[in-house]
């Protein structure tokens, strides 16, 4: 899996910008660095500084361009092998040709993630660590952000990392009583060791529990704003929004295809989206309007179901009911400034109902707090102290480690051979591993990795 080559990338997002970065890792990095760059200053790159330099091109001599370069010596950098940053101006085909340079004298091109990979294969970081840099360059919001930082800093490595050094003690002392099968475990031992593992059952339950949380951080939530035509849909979206994305007027079906925008509320990240109204229609652009709102509808994670407080509930209202059998909704009556009109029939089952006025602005904040409490259930989510699962894989694993601990327990309170009590937590401890990367194996490392961009 880890060969000692040098590897090269282009560590900027394509386009044209101020600075562009070139990074290289492996051995022949000082070397190339020695070849291909003509310091302003004798005495060579110094670990960890910066130098002013031109890039040339060996063959010819010329000056490709005026460069800052970095030298970062092993094991003090994000590979722990030694690694060359070049900074240049940030233009493709000026990047593109540095690069080519570098390739051409003995560097290859790194693969997605390759340069995180070798973070993690030298010892640097664990797997957790490594899936949060992509989740970090990913994050939609600044919730999302601390996350996936405070995975990066290992806060969740050291939680698991406490897990196992539980269960390895519990199975220490099991084998050591297998190693000497003439000393039966004693039942007060045996007892110390069952309390230790439902304690670590009930944190891996701790953990799964908040995977939901951690997931739509990470993700986000889809929120479609759907209801019939001029019941305010548009002027909802630019409320949430702050600003004026959707075209409003009174002229009924004004909004013919979907408008999505993307939203931060109370730290969680929303797609909202603002349908066209749906209703029958023999107009076709109109139709197609409403046949695109149907699908939203049925894919999205949570639909604002908008109605006219001051107008009785109608054929165009039960249509849209209709549309919402099983999915997840809220009632959200429009003009709570104008006197009730509207009664909901019977029977309708909205997570919740709210009103609000979008003229004065008044319940605006209850519908973000609803939505908001949906998901994350209103959880402190910016503390430095948080931390969640938020891969299925992740989760996966550690309910295969909850499982087996919970296997132990009935194993231990039956009876069963000491064996089979170790067969339960070294499998336990095999599911944790897969986690960090102690036990992962290489199949999922490169589905991983292969995730990540090119540079990173």
């Amino acid at each position: 899996m880890y060969c000692e080559d040098t590897i090269a990338a282009i560590s900027t997002p394509p386009g044209e910008g101020g600075i562009g970065i070139i990074r290289v890792s492996g051995s022949s990095a000082p070397a190339l660095a020695e070849q291909l760059i003509r310091l302003s200053k004798s005495g060579g790159l110094q670990s960890h500084r910066f130098s002013y330099g031109e890039f040339i091109d060996p063959v010819t001599g010329e000056c490709i361009d005026e460069v800052m370069a970095v030298l970062m010596r092993a094991p003090r950098s994000y590979t722990r092998e030694d690694v060359l940053e070049i900074q240049c101006h940030g233009g493709t085909l000026l990047l593109q040709r540095l690069l080519g340079v570098l390739l051409g004298h003995g560097a290859r091109l790194a693969e997605p993630g390759e340069f995180t990979k070798r973070a993690f294969l030298n010892g640097r970081i664990d797997l957790l660590q490594a899936e949060a840099v992509i989740d970090l360059i990913r994050g939609k919001s600044d919730s999302a952000v601390a996350l996936a930082q405070h995975q990066r800093e290992g806060l969740l490595s050291r939680i698991l990392e406490e897990l196992r050094s539980r269960i390895v003690a519990s199975l220490a002392l099991i084998e050591a009583h297998i190693d000497f099968p003439e000393e039966d475990i004693e039942p007060a031992t045996l007892e110390l060791i069952v309390v230790s593992v439902a304690e670590s059952e009930s944190e891996l339950n701790r953990l799964i529990a908040g995977f939901s949380a951690g997931r739509v951080l990470r993700d986000g939530v889809s929120v479609v704003i759907a209801g019939k035509p001029n019941v305010g849909k548009s002027s909802l979206l630019n409320t949430l929004l702050r600003e004026n994305r959707a075209i409003v007027t009174a002229i009924p079906g004004t909004t013919r295809d979907l408008i999505e925008e993307i939203v931060t509320i109370k730290g969680l990240p929303v797609r909202l989206m603002d349908t066209a109204g749906i209703r029958e229609t023999s107009d076709p652009v109109e139709g197609e309007g409403v046949r695109l709102a149907r699908e939203r509808l049925i894919s999205a994670d949570l639909v604002l179901f908008l109605l006219d407080g001051s107008r009785p509930f109608d054929d165009n209202d039960q249509l849209i009911l209709g549309e919402l059998t099983g999915r997840p909704y809220l009632v959200v009556r429009n003009k709570s400034d104008l006197p009730l009109v509207l009664t909901l029939p019977e029977p309708m089952t909205p997570l919740a109902e709210l009103s609000l006025s979008l003229l004065t602005g008044e319940g605006i904040e209850s519908l973000r707090d609803s939505i908001h409490g949906i998901f994350l259930n209103g959880q402190a989510i910016d503390s430095r102290e948080y931390v969640a699962l938020n891969k299925i894989r992740h989760r996966d694993a550690l309910e295969q480690c909850r499982v087996r601990l919970l296997q132990f327990r009935e194993n231990a309170g039956s009876g069963a051979h000491l064996e089979l009590l170790a067969v339960d937590l070294r499998t336990a401890l095999t599911s944790l591993g897969t986690v960090t990367g102690e036990t992962t194996n290489d199949e999922i490392l490169e589905q991983i990795f292969s995730s990540f961009c090119i540079g990173k």
